[in-house]
């Protein structure tokens, strides 16, 4: 894969995700046409001397600007295409220079030109032409269509006519100009005659940021996942405040809740305090309308002041930390929680508000939130301060524990905000591993957002393994897709039903968003938790290294950026090679991993310090041991290698197989509407059959209800042949009618639509669901299966397409569950019948 890029002074080529120097140079002129002013200036104020980095997806990884700061505007690069594609071969001749070379095509017809850029961007799309001929449109995309985005966006189609500049025609779709975008098309609409395509260019927006932090480990995966993690935050720094979306779809603002993961993901990647201060205080009044979203404000100011130790700024802020604390305070016996999280165990967004578990949740994330200000108010001198807002946690932490049974209530995102808040005690908590978080399937979330706080809690459990077995599925699934940053929710089992950058299935958020900075706390979780370098206090001036490799790491080596200068850890476990830098002004306690092996000795520089007892060294005040750590405490700033003698070897690491409760048992083309004798033995459901609200139905003894949300009916025909309606009982027919439910697109409200399955006792049966896409207009549509009770997902996610002559899917299950039916492309998500039989063998 081969992309160029303009620097401001010649070209750069990527090849796959690296940068290298063209030789010659060419002039600005190539690249920025006279025929445009462009909003912001070209690249400029550093250079590409920054180390490569192959797993990094960041066009400018390489690039140091000499100085950053807050108040420092946007500039802009160009992005060339890196592959291109025809629907019209025919109509374009010379079409592979646009990926190579002197660009210049020749059109010769109508079709479309697609554009993949090889990586996301926060851009807009151009091309020059100097004698373009016809009518033009022009699209963008985060995936492989162009996408259509849901009401309130100023354009919610990415496709329209381009502005004209002279020679130069630039897609703009919002007062911005930026979008989302990792794909571009030109459409010639008409055709009168041959005309060229001179240049193509993505035009890339960057806030001046340079990568202070690092991250690399044996698993390349892992490594991936940070620099995507980061550069997902980068992708969203405007110029006066963290965003929280790329694309632009009503929602482009500051939330502070999605802002907490992306200032906390840009402490490790960027250093960014500057920044991450003025962010701060733009949003430390707004709280979006969102009760949690004022904690997560409280934990950003608390994650600002330990790695920051910027006193004025903490004391600036604290009083307004301390007011939103008084309020959860002032709510925590009802408190009215209109939104936790996209889960579907957490209310489905807005759809399901003040849950049981949303409002646990809530209140045990109050109490951490009284716990870490406590220690950082304790820090700061201000004792008294401290005991009050500490106070306050352990009031209310045993007014949470006082609730009988108060554990086992609590689902996957309550237990992990109570080890967090550390209101479970260790055999509380082992409970909740037990039933929450040992199953591999459970303990996803469908928000990465939601899953930062899982993983924080399975790292409190010292359940590494776990937590990166989590770490890969959900955010290495996100890679696995095709991504080069993280979205805003995904399911694993996508990657069973998507070919990669397939459209995604949308969901309670309107359309999903595939960058979304919310997303990349994994960032500075993998920092913490697996490189092992924390602050103990603010600014480190003191700070522990504890590296968690778990049984499948080998190696890890990275740096974290503080304000006394970098801390960078080596530690390969298969040589016994550990080396620290520690800076200036810093005093460190480091634990040398054991992986479930016995430490014989710890040598420095030749000189063996550990055998069982310390022996004292220059530079280091002590050493003990425990289970998973030698420790050495005290250690002065300086350069350290140690050498590490192991005996034994680390356990391998064996996975539990992933096992959803339901069946999936097949998907049927073949039975088209001819459902007697097939489906329906013990009942059914012919939705909107005689009319509109007017199902007709015969329910089993053993199902209590069918009831359906989120959707509009319709019917599509009252009499008809077509053998894909459905006759009216279990006698075929001549006359038969097909009647529909649908989303309610493109409200983002409605984009999915939930239907309901309650039974009186519990029993095995089967479920077939019957969709037909009537007049062939290309949907697709995204089925999940939830357990009614607990809102677990209890089957893999199931793509339904090309259903023009009709699909069943058919399910086993023996309790009451939940439907969701999402959009995925075409007009909207339907769905015509629903079934019930016998377990057959």
């Amino acid at each position: 894969m081969q992309t160029l890029l303009w620097n401001g002074r010649c070209w750069l080529v990527v090849f796959g995700w690296l940068v290298a120097a063209v030789a010659s140079c060419q002039t600005p002129g190539s690249d920025f046409s006279p025929s445009i002013i462009e909003p912001y200036p070209p690249l400029h104020g550093g250079a590409f001397s920054g180390s490569p980095v192959p797993e990094s997806p960041d066009p400018l990884i390489s690039y140091r600007w000499q100085t950053t700061h807050a108040s420092d505007g946007l500039q802009i690069y160009t992005l060339r295409p890196a592959r291109v594609w025809t629907d019209a071969p025919g109509s374009f001749a010379n079409l592979t220079s646009l990926v190579r070379g002197k660009q210049e095509v020749t059109v010769k017809g109508k079709g479309s030109i697609r554009l993949d850029f090889g990586v996301e961007s926060a851009a807009w799309l151009e091309f020059d032409s100097p004698d373009l001929a016809g009518n033009v449109t022009m699209s963008i995309s985060e995936y492989n269509q162009p996408a259509i985005v849901n009401t309130g966006a100023q354009h919610p189609a990415k496709t329209r006519e381009p502005s004209k500049y002279g020679g130069t025609y630039r897609l703009e779709l919002n007062r911005e100009l930026y979008e989302g975008v990792r794909f571009g098309w030109i459409h010639v609409e008409t055709f009168s005659r041959p005309w060229h395509i001179s240049a193509v260019r993505l035009v890339c927006q960057v806030k001046p940021t340079n990568y202070e932090g690092a991250f690399s480990s044996s698993d390349p995966l892992l490594t991936r996942i940070w620099y995507v993690g980061a550069y997902t935050v980068k992708l969203n720094l405007l110029q006066d405040y963290f965003g929280s979306i790329l694309m632009e779809r009503s929602d482009r603002v500051s939330f502070t809740g999605d802002a907490h993961l992306a200032q906390a993901a840009a402490l490790a990647a960027f250093g960014s305090e500057e920044f991450i201060e003025v962010n701060l205080r733009r949003t430390a009044h707004d709280d979006n309308g969102i009760e949690s979203y004022s904690l997560y404000w409280v934990l950003s100011l608390v994650d600002y002041y330990k790695y920051s130790g910027d006193q004025a700024g903490f004391d600036a802020l604290v009083g307004i930390a301390r007011e939103k604390l008084a309020h959860a305070a002032a709510i925590w016996q009802d408190p009215p929680i209109s939104f936790f999280g996209w889960d579907e165990r957490l209310g489905a967004g807005f759809e399901g508000p003040n849950t049981a578990e949303g409002r646990n949740a809530y209140r045990l994330l109050f109490i951490r939130a009284c716990r870490e200000l406590a220690w950082a108010l304790g820090e700061r001198g201000l004792a008294a301060e401290a005991a009050d807002v500490a106070q306050m946690a352990k009031r209310f932490s045993q007014d949470f524990r006082n609730r009988p049974d108060w554990p086992d209530e609590l689902g996957l995102h309550a237990a992990a905000e109570a080890i967090n808040a550390q209101v479970a005690d260790p055999e509380e908590a082992r409970r909740s591993y037990a039933r929450e978080f040992a199953d591999p399937i459970n303990r996803l979330s469908y928000s990465p957002f939601n899953e930062y706080f899982v993983i924080q809690a399975l790292a409190r459990l010292s359940r590494y393994d776990e937590a990166l077995s989590t770490v890969r599925e959900l955010w290495g699934g996100q890679i696995k897709y095709g991504g080069t940053c993280f979205f805003e929710v995904f399911r694993p089992s996508w990657n069973l039903i998507l070919s990669p950058n397939d459209p995604v299935p949308n969901c309670q958020s309107g359309y999903t968003s595939l960058c979304h900075p919310w997303s990349s706390g994994v960032t500075k979780w993998l920092s913490e938790e697996v490189l092992g370098i924390k602050p103990t206090a603010p600014g480190f001036s003191s700070y522990s290294i504890l590296p968690h490799l778990g049984r499948t790491l080998t190696q890890v080596r990275g740096t974290m950026p503080t304000p006394r200068g970098p801390i960078s850890v080596d530690f390969n476990a298969v040589t016994g090679e550990l080396a620290v830098t520690s800076p200036a002004g810093s005093i460190a306690m480091l634990g040398i991993p054991k992986q479930e092996r016995a430490i014989q000795q710890i040598s420095l520089n030749a000189t063996v310090i550990w055998d069982g007892a310390y022996r004292k060294v220059a530079g280091i005040g002590g050493a003990h041991e425990d289970e998973q750590f030698v420790y050495l405490t005290g250690i002065q700033p300086g350069q350290y290698t140690f050498h590490i003698r192991y005996h034994g070897s680390i356990p391998e690491c064996v996975e539990p197989s992933a096992r959803y409760s339901a069946s999936f048992i097949k998907e049927d083309r073949a039975t088209r509407g001819n459902w007697p004798g097939t489906y329906g033995t013990d009942g059914y459901v012919l939705f909107n059959y005689s009319g509109l609200n007017q199902d007709q139905e015969r329910l089993p003894d053993y199902i209590e209800a069918v009831t359906h949300r989120s959707a509009r009916g319709g019917q599509w025909s009252s009499a008809t042949s077509d053998d894909r309606a459905l006759p009216s009982d279990s006698t075929p027919s001549a006359t038969r009618k097909i009647g529909f439910l649908a989303t309610g697109i493109p409200d983002w409200r409605y984009v999915t639509m939930t239907l309901d399955v309650k039974v009186k006792s519990e029993r095995n049966f089967q479920i077939a669901l019957y969709f037909l896409d009537w007049d062939r207009s290309d949907r697709r549509l995204a089925v999940e299966l939830f357990d009614y009770d607990t809102r677990k997902l209890i089957a893999p996610v199931k793509l339904v397409s090309d259903f023009g002559g009709g699909k069943y899917l058919l399910y086993r299950y023996h309790r009451s569950c939940r439907f969701r039916v999402a959009y995925v492309r075409g007009s909207d998500a339907v769905a015509s019948a629903i079934f019930f039989d016998p377990i057959r063998p």
